[in-house]
């Protein structure tokens, strides 16, 4: 949609593009580093950007980040985890407002976990605005949460105009829970560019093997699963250390494993603080 060719003229259509979602710094996450990162990709190809998040603490108004990337941190209540609450109504003046006072063309949401992507799609289609999703997370389909989470989705997917997904596998599990056509479902890979990380060999130590494991250690990031595949891995593998980095409330998860296979000297981890790189600009 953000590409594509005017039928008059041939050249590419400049788009004013809103990215909206519950999730962007300060709070850090990959939900914000998408958006970041995606937004000043799209300024490069031409297009203007803006961003509605709602406020952080003290930061509420209009900020601006590299580039000229406009920022609105909207005064909307939190309910849980960084979300908004749900009631479609209580958001539609400030969105609205943005809309119509940047000139929006596209609205991108982000996250079946943002209340406000939800209820920016909803607004969207009401002004007549062109929609995209893209969606981070995989879901379930047993508990409460992801039963409710999903019945929202379908409410909100049913008139979007197309759909991202990071992943195949997250592309297959968003078809199921929203129903959707997969035709209009779309997969950007989203990843670690490996050529930002290769190691020195010459500081390998030549009697191990080092596992690294740059994560949030949340359930999501599927700590619970490392944690369990850790022990049987060192028990096959004497020579194999692990060297994890990150901070979560799984760390506690790890901390008994190491407690109760006794893998004191087998890994061990270290606090990783990316909003301490990125403080000169984000705080």
């Amino acid at each position: 949609i953000a590409c594509r060719a005017s039928p008059s003229t041939g050249f590419l259509r400049k788009h004013n593009i809103c990215m909206v979602s519950d999730f962007f710094y300060p709070n850090m996450g990959g939900v914000e580093s998408h958006i970041y990162q995606l937004s000043q990709c799209l300024i490069e190809k031409g297009h203007k950007v803006v961003i509605a998040t709602h406020a952080y603490g003290s930061r509420k108004g209009v900020r601006y980040l590299t580039n000229g990337l406009k920022v609105y941190y909207l005064p909307l209540q939190v309910m849980y985890n960084q979300s908004t609450a749900t009631t479609c109504f209580h958001s539609l003046p400030l969105l609205r407002c943005v809309f119509v006072r940047e000139r929006i063309t596209v609205v991108h949401a982000h996250s079946s976990f943002s209340a406000m992507a939800h209820d920016a799609l909803f607004h969207a289609k009401t002004l007549g605005l062109n929609t995209v999703f893209t969606d981070h997370s995989l879901f379930g389909f047993a508990d409460v949460s992801s039963v409710l989470t999903n019945k929202l989705l379908t409410v909100s997917l049913c008139d979007t105009n197309h759909i991202v997904c990071v992943s195949y596998t997250s592309k297959e599990n968003t078809v199921l829970r929203a129903a959707l056509n997969p035709e209009i479902v779309s997969v950007i890979p989203n990843a670690v560019d490996p050529t930002d990380f290769t190691p020195d060999p010459s500081q390998r130590p030549p009697d191990r093997i080092t596992i690294v494991v740059i994560s949030r250690l949340v359930y999501r990031k599927g700590i619970d699963l490392l944690g369990g595949i850790i022990p049987e891995l060192c028990l096959k593998h004497p020579d194999l250390h692990f060297l994890i980095g990150g901070e979560g409330p799984k760390r506690l998860v790890l901390e008994e494993v190491r407690e109760k296979y006794q893998l004191h000297d087998r890994y061990c981890w270290t606090v990783t603080r990316p909003d301490i790189i990125q403080g000169q600009e984000f705080t």
